[in-house]
């Protein structure tokens, strides 16, 4: 099956996501446009099929539209992963942007931890203030209970440098989802849920 969805209705946002890890449409509809491309490039990358339907209160700013999008993303993902058997479980992706290298280690482990190192130059890109970047990773992490690893090893377009992130988290996750085995990928016998 692989798919899992989830929502999210608060007084500062409603959510809805669809994913689909074997493949399928991608449809981005979070009303915040630099967000909404790297939501596409993350699910291009990653080759699974996300849907997002996203209402934020934007008039004050994406802050909890970036961060509740993230902790909705995450519970479909978990969802869709079910007990985890089979898959590779850990991923790891360096992308290069013209002159920007970022770097995605993570690990479906049942055990949320976020080690996010980037400086980012310019504090907007559009109506996303780039420490939203830093958000959505950590909402990302607590919600699929995942550790990730996300830096910028050098660079100096601030675009760049996010983009290189989303593409890399892409590139990890669809390795770390890959079915390669049989059983629950930890000696333990299980990941926590």
């Amino acid at each position: 099956m692989r798919r899992g969805t989830s929502e999210r209705v608060s007084s500062e946002s409603e959510i809805k996501v669809a994913v689909d890890l074997s493949g399928g449409p991608v449809e981005i509809k979070t009303g915040v446009g630099f967000f909404d491309h790297m939501l596409t490039l993350f699910a291009f990358q990653a080759r699974i099929g996300l849907v997002i339907e996203a209402k934020g209160d934007l008039w004050i700013d994406a802050h909890h539209t970036v961060e509740d999008t993230a902790i909705v993303l995450g519970a479909a993902l978990t969802e869709a992963l079910g007990d985890k058997a089979g898959i590779e479980r850990y991923g790891e992706s360096r992308v290069p942007m013209d002159e920007t290298l970022a770097s995605v280690v993570l690990d479906f482990s049942g055990r949320p931890y976020t080690v996010f190192l980037a400086e980012f130059k310019n504090p907007k890109l559009g109506d996303f203030d780039t420490e939203l970047a830093e958000e959505f990773f950590q909402g990302l992490s607590r919600s699929a209970r995942m550790t990730i690893h996300a830096q910028v090893l050098y660079g100096s377009n601030t675009h760049h440098m996010i983009e290189g992130l989303f593409k890399a988290l892409g590139r990890a996750v669809r390795q770390a989802v890959a079915v390669t085995g049989d059983g629950v990928p930890s000696t333990k016998g299980l990941i926590d849920q």
